[in-house]
């Protein structure tokens, strides 16, 4: 009959614990709203409230700085959920990009 032996070492079955979340060690993504000559101020407003589900004055207020400013930081999301405020901006016809959060 054949011995078994125990093993010299001892697998290390501890695995070590992340401390950031997958959030954080992303960095976030920026979701920029750039002016443009075409969409009216009004359209605009509409937009933001229907794409962020945000009350009138909130929408009018990024309005305001994109007419004005030229740009407005709107959010600041995970790579996918930018990723998909952009997409839906710019399918209403909104100059939307991201950028990485600094």
């Amino acid at each position: 009959m054949p011995e078994i032996s125990a093993p010299i070492a001892v697998p290390d079955t501890e695995k070590e614990q992340q401390t950031k979340s997958k959030d954080r060690l992303d960095g976030g993504y920026l979701v920029m709203c750039w002016n443009d000559p075409v969409n009216l101020m009004d359209y605009v407003t509409h937009v933001f409230q229907v794409v962020f589900g945000w009350p009138k004055a909130r929408a009018e207020k990024h309005m305001l700085q994109v007419h004005q400013t030229g740009k407005s930081l709107l959010v600041r999301e995970t790579f996918e959920k930018a990723e998909h405020y952009v997409h839906q901006l710019q399918s209403y016809g909104l100059h939307a990009t991201m950028e990485r959060d600094q």
